[in-house]
């Protein structure tokens, strides 16, 4: 599990490098410093990514939060890319 420190503390490098949080959570850092959060899931046995925003526009705490909603929708059996 990240740590709002942890993140602070992450620096760009030469290649994009995911680092994860937990349960599909995990903040994708680009070489130009911007940093986004993604959450990676299982619909249909098919292998999906969903954007959920740019840190620090959405906060650690946030992007769980969200991450949770996406995989309670996958618990209804409803994709939540496609709600989007």
């Amino acid at each position: 599990m990240l740590t709002a420190i942890q993140i602070k503390a992450l620096k760009p490098k030469e290649k994009a490098y995911k680092v994860a949080d937990g349960k599909g959570l995990y903040l994708l850092v680009n070489p130009n410093g911007s940093m986004l959060w993604r959450v990676k899931f299982r619909f249909h046995g098919i292998e999906k990514k969903m954007a959920l925003g740019r840190y620090p526009d959405l906060s650690l705490k946030a992007a769980r939060e969200k991450r949770d909603e996406a995989r309670a929708h996958l618990g209804e059996g409803v994709d939540p890319v496609a709600l989007r």
